[in-house]
């Protein structure tokens, strides 16, 4: 990017055809009119509506949009890359750009703007490439960034232990909880030592558990397993079964099940999809 603050693509095409890739800058891209196409980010897949937005800031981040059962012979994709200094001391770190830079470390993992927050920015977004001064392209992308940083709705699309991101803040014993986790993760985990750690009884626990994190903890234990897993997959030559013992489940085939329910493929298809030609731009 050198000099240039942002770097801005707005394309009309018929098909996606770029390979599954990452890079150092931050990119916000966004799509319309591309129903049946299947979007990657990291160890997330899904298959997107006629709008879609995300952000990504994390430069190891795999992510790809593949043509899959998409027909459209209009598709508009309008790519935004850029990059901001996300330090303690840095500008982002100003009171008036708190929930920007809040979001901006958020999508370390790749965040998702529901259809609202992208209706919100639509004109924003749509404009942005025909804006003659460069500085009023600056400031109406910050714009954009500060509004979409409003959106209550907003999706993590990769697991944290696949995006290699420290675990969130959160309430200090929600926190001790999620740290031993993701250092015994490959071990049989008991609620009684997680609730032992919160200083909880086992009941009490779960219930504290599921209003602060939104799931249950067995659910979390095997998303967080199945995200280092997904990450072995892509990283490694080990074999499935050794990832999955490693990983902490006990069972290969109750592995392989939740895995495709979690990912959509099963963890060979996973790593064959990972394994086409990467680009690191």
């Amino acid at each position: 990017m050198g000099k240039d603050a942002l770097y801005i693509a707005d394309r009309r095409k018929k098909e996606f055809t770029y390979p599954i890739h990452n890079h150092e800058v931050f990119e916000l891209n966004f799509v319309e009119h591309a129903a049946g196409v299947r979007r990657t980010v990291g160890d997330n897949s899904e298959v997107i509506g006629d709008y879609d937005l995300v952000l990504i800031t994390s430069p190891d981040l795999e992510h790809v949009w593949e043509q899959n059962t998409c027909t459209s012979e209009d598709i508009r994709e309008v790519t935004i890359q850029f990059f901001f200094d996300l330090s303690d001391d840095g500008f982002l770190s100003k009171t008036p750009f708190y929930s920007m830079r809040k979001m901006l470390l958020e999508a370390r993992k790749g965040l998702a703007f529901p259809l609202d927050a992208i209706m919100q920015v639509y004109h924003l977004i749509d404009t942005l490439s025909s804006v003659k001064e460069r500085f009023y392209v600056f400031t109406q992308f910050l714009t954009i960034l500060h509004e979409l940083s409003k959106s209550h709705e907003t999706r993590t699309l990769a697991t944290s232990s696949y995006a290699k991101v420290e675990v969130e803040s959160d309430s200090r014993r929600v926190l001790k909880v999620k740290n031993y986790i993701s250092k015994n993760y490959m071990d049989e985990i008991r609620l009684g030592t997680l609730s032992d750690i919160a200083g909880m009884s086992p009941s009490a626990f779960s219930r504290f558990f599921k209003l602060h994190t939104g799931r249950n903890l067995s659910e979390y234990i095997i998303e967080m397993r199945l995200g280092y897993a997904s990450r072995m997959l892509v990283d490694t030559s080990k074999g499935i079964a050794e990832i999955c013992y490693a990983c902490g489940f006990n069972n290969l085939s109750n592995f392989n099940r939740l895995f495709k329910k979690r990912k959509g493929c099963s963890p060979s298809e996973f790593r064959e999809n990972y394994h086409k030609t990467r680009i690191i731009i």
